[in-house]
């Protein structure tokens, strides 16, 4: 059965790196929300996988593969001329694991900052906005614990690229909820310690949506 057209309408978590955003996601894939089935894309791991895919493979360019590469390597974010290959990565996931028009996108990595955001919305309708609350101290020990066990092989954790990531999250990502809250978009919030697994995390956002 193809998957029905865009716009897909879509769940998206937005929280600082080592939040528990792709646990997450995972839980919510294989838990449902709202009677909904849901699929998460894990915008970070499906960079992963592409930079260390053969070349050719994975319907990226070479200059394109190189791009993403260069994104994983410095932590920088996509910018607008990145739009056209950022569309076509999800527009190929999405294509894959939508099935009926009911099914919702659980967006974590993606959007990013504004400029993606306001591109978006012919691909995806964010419908709910997930904020995983956690400060920086509870960042770092969430990372060190791993409670997610979604860390291990990460050659990114280091203590500079984490520290570089938080600025960027407070500079240009968390914005985004005053964006979509503009927007009228309903945005759920979970606080998140140390220890927070995934469970309890849906937990709490089944019972805040539900309120």
């Amino acid at each position: 059965m193809a998957a029905p057209p865009p716009p897909w309408q879509a769940i998206l978590l937005v929280g600082p790196t080592g939040s528990g955003k792709t646990p997450l996601g995972d839980e919510i894939e294989r838990r449902g929300f709202r009677g909904w089935r849901c699929v998460h894309f894990d915008f970070g791991a499906v960079l992963r996988a592409l930079a260390a895919a053969p070349e050719g493979e994975g319907g990226l360019s070479p200059g394109e593969q190189a791009v993403v590469r260069a994104s994983l390597a410095t932590g920088a974010l996509f910018e607008e001329r990145d739009l056209p290959m950022i569309a076509g990565i999800l527009r190929r996931f999405a294509e894959r694991r939508i099935e009926a028009p009911g099914d919702r996108l659980v967006l974590n990595g993606l959007p990013r900052h504004r400029g993606q955001a306001e591109a978006l919305p012919t691909l995806a309708t964010v419908e709910i906005v997930v904020s995983l609350e956690a400060a920086s101290e509870v960042v770092r020990e969430r990372l060190r614990l791993d409670p997610g066990k979604d860390r291990a092989g990460r050659p990114d954790d280091d203590p500079e690229s984490v520290r570089r990531r938080l600025g960027t999250f407070r500079e240009r990502t968390g914005p985004l909820l005053g964006f979509y809250a503009e927007r009228g978009v309903p945005i759920i919030s979970v606080d998140v310690g140390p220890e927070t697994t995934a469970g309890e995390m849906y937990e709490t956002l089944s019972r805040r949506a539900a309120g």
